[in-house]
C-alpha cells in the first residue's frame, strides 16, 4: 500500500523550514532535493527568477514520516484547517515540542500551536483519550494553551 505524503507549500523559504523541522524531530532527514533551473534557457519562467537555482522540492522525513516541501511563492498560506498531531509520552516531551514549535501566542489553544512558518501543530499526551475521560477534562482542556497533564 502506498503511503500518503503531505506536501507543504512555502513562500521561498522551504530549505530553511525543512532544516528547522529536521533539527526538531528525532529520526529525521532530508532524502532528496530537486532544484529550479538557473536560467530562462533551462526553462525558468520570468515570474520565477527570484527562485533560480533554489530548491524546488525537498523530500524529507520527520520521525520516519514522509513529507515534501514545495518552494513556491506567496499565493497560498497555511491555516488551522490542517494540523499535524504529535503524541507525547510525558510532560517533558510536550514542553520540548511546545518550546520549539509555538511561535504565535495568539494561535495557542487546547494544545494547538503555530510555528514561525504558519504550520499548525497539536502537541498532545499520547494518552489523551484516557485523560479526556476524567471529570471536567474538556472544560479544563479548553482553558489551557499548552496542555499540562497534571491539570487534567
Amino acid at each position: 500500500m502506498k503511503r500518503i505524503t503531505p506536501n507543504l507549500w512555502f513562500d521561498g523559504n522551504a530549505k530553511e523550514a525543512v532544516d528547522f523541522y529536521v533539527s526538531v524531530f528525532p529520526k529525521s532527514k532530508i532524502t532528496s532535493t530537486i532544484y529550479y533551473p538557473k536560467t530562462k534557457e533551462e526553462g525558468l519562467a520570468d515570474f520565477q527568477l527570484e527562485l533560480a537555482g533554489k530548491a524546488l522540492t525537498i523530500e524529507f522525513e520527520l520521525s520516519g514520516n514522509p513529507f515534501v516541501a514545495i518552494n513556491a511563492g506567496p499565493e497560498f498560506k497555511f491555516n488551522e484547517s490542517v494540523s499535524f498531531s504529535i503524541p507525547c509520552k510525558d510532560q517533558d516531551e510536550i514542553d520540548y515540542y511546545w518550546g520549539k514549535l509555538s511561535k504565535v501566542p495568539e494561535s495557542e489553544q487546547c494544545g494547538w500551536c503555530k510555528d514561525q512558518y504558519g504550520l499548525s501543530w497539536q502537541i498532545v499526551p499520547e494518552n489523551m483519550e484516557e485523560l479526556m475521560k476524567r471529570p471536567n477534562a474538556y472544560a479544563k482542556m479548553m482553558e489551557m494553551h499548552k496542555l499540562v497533564i497534571a491539570d487534567f
